[in-house]
């Protein structure tokens, strides 16, 4: 028999402090209500080999930043799970990937959602892989189309019209270039 779909808003995140050790937990929502909780969440690139990154552009039914273009997928660990574990589980309901991904940095932002009010308090773990010719499958309650663009593309389009991209984006971009990718 299926299960019914998991309420994502109500599931636990883990709260941190301004040096990323827990302190607490909550449900999503609360986490992103405002002047929004800092919390520990995650954010997966996956590239190909020839350098390009693979780009989702939000559902409309996301909470906070619909139908803007992001990185392969983001999500947050449970309180207590391993964000590598976490973050390969979420790229395979999102994407319709297995990749194998490594942490690369911490990217740590706030961002306040104009449109819902939702604000984005994270610590965000930053991990990378290499597709090895794989399609994706996107969920289309996650994922309303996809793309591959190089780096330097993408930060062009980003300096042109940085309202399309998730304010994360380019920062976790950067964490997630600064060094080279291994396959």
């Amino acid at each position: 028999m299926p299960t019914a779909p998991t309420d994502r808003e109500s599931l636990p995140v883990e709260l941190v402090d301004t040096a990323g050790n827990t302190v607490g937990s909550c449900a999503v929502s609360e986490a992103h209500r405002a002047p929004g909780a800092p919390h520990r969440a995650f954010s997966v690139l996956v590239f190909d080999n020839s350098g390009r990154l693979l780009l989702q552009q939000r559902a409309l039914g996301k909470t906070r930043f619909p139908a803007r273009w992001s990185n392969t997928c983001c999500g947050h660990p449970a309180p207590g799970q391993a964000v590598a574990e976490a973050a390969g589980i979420r790229l395979g309901e999102e994407m319709g990937l297995r990749v194998r991904l490594t942490e690369v940095g911490v990217y740590r932002y706030r961002a306040e959602d104009p449109r819902t009010g939702y604000v984005e308090h994270e610590w965000d773990h930053v991990l990378t892989g290499m597709l090895d010719g794989a399609a994706p499958h996107p969920d289309p309650a996650e994922v309303a189309a996809y793309r591959w663009m190089t780096p330097d593309d993408l930060r062009r389009q980003m300096q042109e019209q940085p309202h399309e991209f998730s304010p994360w984006f380019a920062g976790v971009l950067e964490v997630a270039t600064a060094r080279p990718l291994t396959p």
